[in-house]
């Protein structure tokens, strides 16, 4: 038997979904800040598992033995890592994801591909053609096809 890390639980995960924050790249966005948007909107807290600050930093946010709140019709079988920013500084859509956010969220998705090897990785947008959002505001899929 294979020892496996800390993130990993006996919940069926197919999905590993990519997101962005959706907010400005000149702009802070914290994982305070983000919870205080999460729960404005009814949630118990953090819909997503993972926040990948810009320095890097991985903010665990929801434990992955628990099902999501961030992509409707896929939480039951996904964990979600989002990372702060997706929006230039006029607010449209573009990859802002800083070297350090690029190397966290890398390094994240290789260990949780050992948890869960069968798990595919997409971005939001990719998870449905109903999706019509750019959400994380880069091919994930593609990117990390390797995986």
């Amino acid at each position: 038997m294979r020892a496996g890390s800390f993130y990993q639980n006996y919940r069926e995960v197919k999905l590993l979904v990519v997101h962005c924050s959706a907010t400005r790249c000149n702009k802070n966005f914290s994982v305070e800040a983000l919870r205080r948007c999460h729960l404005a909107r009814g949630f118990a807290s953090i819909g997503y598992h993972f926040y990948i600050t810009r320095d890097g930093e991985v903010h665990i946010c929801r434990p992955v033995h628990q099902i999501g709140a961030h992509a409707t019709g896929w939480n039951d079988k996904s964990i979600g890592i989002c990372y702060e920013g997706g929006l230039d500084e006029c607010g449209r859509p573009v990859d802002t994801r800083t070297y350090a956010q690029k190397c966290s969220l890398l390094d994240l998705l290789r260990q949780l591909k050992t948890d869960y090897p069968q798990a595919s990785i997409l971005g939001h947008y990719q998870l449905s053609n109903s999706i019509h959002k750019a959400c994380p505001c880069f091919d994930a899929k593609g990117q990390y096809r390797g995986l």
